[in-house]
């Protein structure tokens, strides 16, 4: 069949998706099986997949909804919950307050410095499902606080999860780690300084909301871009996203205490809430405050202390796991060392320092289960979908038609190739999978710097996560806005594309002379 043929089918399944979250309004627990359904008929019927296979292939696809995935959704929301009951939240609203009543610095804090923070060191949703549900506690509108998360939670996923992503990416390449970690690193710096600005002024809904607070948001991305850059080009790609993030919410902590503490004495026209007066948090103290925060302390101590970074632990755990082989790849259940169960087990020791009984804890297990059912078919529905395009050879047919009609302006598509990947699985590291290869061979073939262009592959796969149906399910469960995905996707879109274009012209100029 004509190349051309293939890359308009294997474009339905992506335009399915878009058009009925983005213009039907479909709720996407209901669009994702249809484009599951419809993905699976066109595997068997143009790509000769037969019909065991497409099966079995979505089978896997929903197993790694499951877990690792949709687990961790799970237990964010679970953790948020177990909050609300114990009424911790109440009292890290308080402390978040006695930050700053402003809002703009309270999205910084949240969305951006604590959103990266969580990006680094666990991934897999929880950068968006723990911000966006405290952000909402603070008085947040539910879809602002799923946005604003989304669109923060872009750059810091190219060296997530302890920067999986990246060595996923060196590993399928054969390219050095260090290299392509400094390459993603330089490509990302002009983002991560100015997306900090860009949620100000939509938080504020006017670039004039920048008043007041330009230094601190400016700072904020500098204080992260910096740290990141140069633990990027020496140390490679574990780190980066984690000390980037920590330096950044840092910078923004001190710089509200210290440059904005005069705000604290009026009521400015960005503030939220009534819960900031410096009487009320006078009354919190040092232990009632590390009370509060318990949960979320373990499992900044549970996910850090089981990472990577400490080897002799990481794999003494890696040995509770089982594997199976459900269609070709193997799917390895890691039943400790994954932030899923990781974050629950926090979640049960957190309520239970903090007084809560076992009884009542599982019973906020289960409605927290019953709450995001709807999520879950999502989730799941998604995954499978993007196994079924990967293994049938949808994605490939994909790739092929671009780099032919491109040639030398490759790079400029080359971050829109990366950010397809994540729009169809949700994940850097898929989408680092299914293209990093090709981006890689391309580059040889255009006489074009290997690891620049297979750096744009996650530099654009950042893009694709705010627009990714599997992202946007996890802010509607965290916000209760479940139904409510289309909206989301129209808000995110135009940021969505205005990063691609941006990193793609930067991509092609420096590929010309590099």
């Amino acid at each position: 069949m004509n190349i051309y043929l293939l890359f308009l089918i294997a474009l339905v399944p992506v335009a399915w998706l878009m058009i009925s979250l983005g213009v039907l309004k479909i709720p996407a627990h209901k669009a994702c099986p249809l484009g599951l359904l419809v993905t699976i008929f066109l595997s068997i019927l143009v790509w000769n997949m037969d019909f065991g296979s497409a099966i079995l292939v979505s089978i896997e696809g929903v197993v790694l909804g499951l877990w690792p995935i949709m687990i961790v959704i799970i237990a964010a929301i679970f953790t948020y919950n177990l909050a609300l009951y114990t009424k911790s939240m109440d009292i890290m609203k308080l402390m978040l307050s006695s930050i700053s009543r402003d809002k703009r610095i309270q999205v910084l804090i949240l969305a951006w410095g604590f959103g990266g923070f969580l990006e680094a060191v666990a991934g897999y949703g929880t950068a968006v499902a723990i911000p966006a549900s405290i952000l909402i506690s603070l008085g947040f509108d539910p879809i602002f606080a799923a946005v604003i998360c989304l669109i923060a939670n872009t750059v810091p996923t190219a060296f997530g999860a302890v920067g999986i992503p990246v060595s996923t990416l060196a590993n399928v390449t054969g390219l050095d780690v260090n290299l392509l970690s400094y390459y993603v690193g330089l490509q990302l710096t002009i983002f991560i300084i100015i997306i900090p600005i860009v949620l100000v002024v939509i938080t504020t809904k006017s670039i004039k909301g920048l008043k007041g607070v330009f230094g601190i948001s400016l700072a904020s991305g500098i204080s992260f871009a910096i740290p990141q850059l140069l633990c990027a080009k020496y140390l490679g790609a574990e780190l980066p996203a984690l000390l980037g993030s920590i330096c950044s919410l840092g910078m923004i902590i001190l710089w509200a205490k210290v440059f904005l503490k005069k705000e604290d004495d009026f009521e400015s026209e960005y503030s939220v809430g009534e819960t900031g007066s410096s009487i009320t948090v006078n009354r919190i103290t040092i232990k009632e405050g590390i009370l509060a925060w318990i949960p979320y302390i373990l499992v900044f101590t549970f996910i850090i202390f089981t990472s990577p970074l400490f080897p002799n632990i990481n794999e003494y755990l890696s040995h509770f796991k089982t594997s199976i082989v459900i269609y070709e790849g193997k799917t390895v259940f890691k039943w400790i060392s994954t932030p899923g169960t990781l974050i629950i087990l926090a979640g049960f020791i957190g309520g239970l320092i903090q007084g809560a009984k076992i009884k009542e804890i599982i019973k906020v297990f289960l409605s927290t289960l019953k709450q995001l059912y709807k999520s879950t078919i999502t989730v799941v529905s998604i995954v499978a979908l993007a196994k079924v395009m990967g293994y049938s050879g949808m994605i490939t047919s994909l790739a092929i038609v671009l780099v032919k009609t491109t040639g030398k302006f490759f790079p400029l598509i080359s971050p829109i190739i990366g950010a397809l990947g994540t729009f169809i699985t949700g994940s850097d590291t898929s989408s680092n999978v299914l293209f990093g290869a090709l981006q890689n061979e391309v580059a040889k073939s255009i006489d074009v710097n290997a690891y620049w262009l297979t750096a744009a592959n996650t530099s654009g796969a950042t893009a694709g996560k705010m627009i990714s149906p599997q992202s946007i399910a996890i802010a509607t469960s965290a916000t209760g806005m479940i139904g409510s995905e289309g909206k989301i996707f129209n808000k995110t879109l135009k940021f969505c594309a205005a990063y691609v274009v941006i990193l793609g012209i930067l991509v092609y100029i420096v590929s010309l002379f590099i």
